[in-house]
């Protein structure tokens, strides 16, 4: 009986499984339905998840489907000279380009594109005048500096961006903040003593693309010694074997009064489905 049991006990042990036992391709199948995040969690777990996770085929349907031209133009490198688990991680690390003036990178998340517009590259009316404007340098932008308006008649701000964005829904924002920030004996300060003008008539914002599409809107300016995201429009991108030109500007012309008291940083091109979890 005793003999028996052993056996029986003997042969069960024959049949136990594990993770080391999942077959690489049924663990890679598993990784394209999951997001980037949960893969690298999962590819600790044994070499068996580690080696799959590695698999190209696995991270080209994370990747956007115009990465390519990312890897040849951004990254300035081949696209067969980067595997794409490395294609991924590198480009979801953001990456300047045009004379550093902007910066593009992918959502970790859901490989999704982001790009981010410096106030030096946008045409501002007055720029160069230090009567009026003056750029100053802040840990609060990615661009380490931000165009300070001190006071100004006619305020305009036009930035055109030319790019192959993949297929999709796309919202523009000005990054915007009243009041001039800055750091005193290790704390964040704003001086709001120059913030005028902005509550009397409203600010346009507009944009327009190289396919026809257009959008507009108007608010006055609000929360002084907060950085705000003002929503310019939204634009529809059907095709991505072609770039898409953008225009987009902001202005306040009502020559009656002065404003001032502003720091523009830069404008942000998200996906739409991000405007209201990050910019409610």
């Amino acid at each position: 009986m005793g003999a028996g049991v052993s056996g029986l006990a003997a042969a069960d042990s024959q049949f136990k499984t594990g993770l080391n036992d999942v077959p690489e391709g049924c663990i890679s199948s598993i990784y394209m339905y999951l997001d980037p995040p949960e893969i690298c969690k999962l590819a600790r777990l044994n070499k068996a998840f580690r080696r799959a996770s590695l698999a190209d085929f696995v991270w080209e349907t994370k990747l956007p489907s115009n990465y390519r031209y990312l890897v040849k133009e951004v990254l300035r490198r081949s696209p067969a000279s980067l595997s794409k688990k490395e294609t991924f991680a590198r480009l979801c690390r953001p990456i300047r380009f045009g004379g550093g003036t902007k910066e593009v990178w992918l959502d970790k998340n859901s490989g999704k594109l982001c790009l981010s517009v410096s106030a030096k590259a946008l045409k501002i009316t007055g720029i160069d005048d230090r009567r009026y404007w003056n750029q100053i340098p802040t840990e609060e932008s990615r661009f380490e500096t931000v165009a300070y308006l001190q006071q100004i008649w006619w305020f305009e701000v036009v930035g055109e961006l030319e790019f192959e964005f993949p297929p999709g829904s796309y919202s523009v924002f000005f990054r915007l903040h009243l009041g001039k920030p800055s750091r005193r004996f290790g704390r964040r300060v704003c001086n709001v003593d120059q913030v005028h003008g902005w509550n009397m008539k409203p600010v346009r914002f507009q944009l327009s693309t190289s396919t026809g599409q257009k959008a507009s809107s108007e608010c006055c300016l609000y929360e002084p010694g907060n950085w705000v995201h003002y929503h310019a429009g939204d634009f529809v991108v059907d095709d991505s074997v072609s770039p898409t030109k953008i225009k987009f500007s902001m202005m306040q012309i009502d020559c009656t009064h002065t404003k001032g008291g502003l720091c523009v940083d830069s404008v942000l091109i998200y996906p739409s489905e991000f405007r209201q979890m990050r910019f409610k």
